[in-house]
């Protein structure tokens, strides 16, 4: 039993010895080694701090912007006529294809015209009969005239052969007057398109029996080239940017010429052609409070119809020195709008802005940027509290970056081999 004992203490005496020896040549190590390598855990060792986290930035410029409004508009046809029968009697014929487009003056519809043809037949009997009366009156009053001046016959005679001629005369006016009006009934029994457009369905067949007592209606006619656009705007809008304008801190769009429109079609697509603001309403609805304004657009392909609904894009001013951003790089929330711009260092800090409107997918910012900084867009999820960033160039999804000059060349080399590459 001492034997054991005295083996087990021999045994921890030589593990106490060699941890010491090793100690000390860790330590000599230490001391020989060169004087610029880094420590352990340094830096420059493997396990050291993470590279800056690249983040996508644009650089801003100051530029004249246009403030674009979106509004909700409808469509609607620039002339709406209603065709008519003005001419009693029962309709023969339809002479033209529904839905198709039509000319002004453009025989749409024959009505049955027997009854009005001999109306204009009696009216020019009677013309000619008054006419008659009349060369009969004319010829006594003339011969009436050297009658009395020789007192062959009284003064009395001649004036009543003077005024039987005047009758007569107006008994012709009236006749063909008449007879004018008996024309006019048998044009109206065929009826014409009053302005050119596009014709919709017919609204009476055949055989129906129409203008009895009232003008029916048979079909209407739009003119859909060029198509109106009717959309409404907020009072308050309305004199904010008239104040803003008035003030200098905005200036009108087109000078004296109507205000560009674009209209954005219900499946997000923009129509290609531009339109012009033809006028804005002078009094405010009294439910909505709404303005009403109106646009004119042309349709030359036929491909805006009446009734439908678009959003309207307008023009109404433009910002001086003003500068445009991706909306995802603004933070807009009930405490105001922000940016985390990029400083010199490569540190990120937010920055208060004053967004002014919208164009198309981009925000207007009016105050709160200089020309030349950088502004984050992308890579939020990166930061970490105040480490600094690496900024690159923002690209837009759904365009082609360019490629970078260390990555031509990368791929201009031959590639190492991987032998090679471990010999070294």
């Amino acid at each position: 039993m001492p034997l054991f004992q005295t083996f087990i203490a021999r045994s921890q005496t030589s593990r106490a010895r060699f941890a010491l020896t090793t100690l000390a040549l860790a330590a000599l190590l230490a001391a020989c080694g060169p004087s610029g390598a880094p420590p352990a855990g340094g830096p420059g060792a493997g396990g050291g701090a993470p590279p800056p986290a690249e983040v996508g930035v644009v650089t801003v410029s100051t530029a004249d912007v246009g403030l674009v409004t979106e509004l909700p508009g409808r469509l609607e046809a620039s002339r709406v006529a209603q065709v008519r029968a003005r001419a009693a009697g029962i309709l023969q014929r339809r002479l033209f294809a529904e839905g198709s487009s039509v000319k002004a003056g453009q025989v749409l519809f024959e009505i049955d015209d027997a009854p009005y043809k001999a109306a204009l037949d009696s009216a020019t009997a009677s013309v000619a009969k008054a006419e008659a009366n009349l060369m009969q009156a004319s010829a006594l009053a003339k011969r009436y005239e050297p009658l009395a001046a020789a007192k062959a016959v009284s003064q009395q005679e001649l004036v009543a052969a003077q005024a039987a001629q005047k009758q007569a005369e107006a008994d012709v006016a009236v006749t063909k007057a008449a007879a004018q009006t008996a024309r006019i009934n048998l044009n109206y029994a065929s009826v014409t398109a009053p302005i050119a457009g596009s014709i919709g369905r017919a609204l009476v067949t055949e055989g129906a029996l129409v203008g009895q007592g009232e003008a029916t209606p048979l079909a209407v006619v739009q003119q859909i080239n060029p198509m109106y656009v009717n959309f409404t705007q907020s009072a308050g809008d309305v004199m904010k940017l008239r104040q803003a304008l008035e003030a200098g801190k905005l200036k009108r769009a087109s000078g004296n010429q109507a205000a560009s429109v674009r209209l954005v079609l219900e499946d997000g697509s923009e129509y290609a052609r531009a339109g012009r603001l033809l006028f804005s309403d002078l009094t405010v609805d009294a439910t909505s409070g709404q303005i009403t304004l109106r646009a004119e657009v042309p349709n030359p392909d036929g491909t805006l119809l009446p009734g439908l609904y678009v959003r309207v894009r307008v023009e109404q001013a433009q910002a001086g020195n003003a500068i445009v951003l991706p909306q995802q790089a603004v933070t807009r929330s009930t405490q105001g709008d922000t940016v985390m711009v990029v400083g010199a260092d490569g540190k990120v800090k937010p920055r208060p802005v004053k967004v002014g409107g919208q164009q198309r997918n981009q925000w207007v910012i009016l105050d709160g940027l200089q020309s030349g900084e950088q502004v984050m867009v992308d890579g939020f999820q990166k930061l970490r509290g105040d480490a600094p960033v690496k900024p690159v160039p923002w690209v837009a999804p759904g365009s082609k970056p360019a490629a970078p000059a260390s990555a031509a060349a990368s791929a201009a080399t031959p590639a190492v081999p991987a032998a090679s590459a471990a010999s070294r």
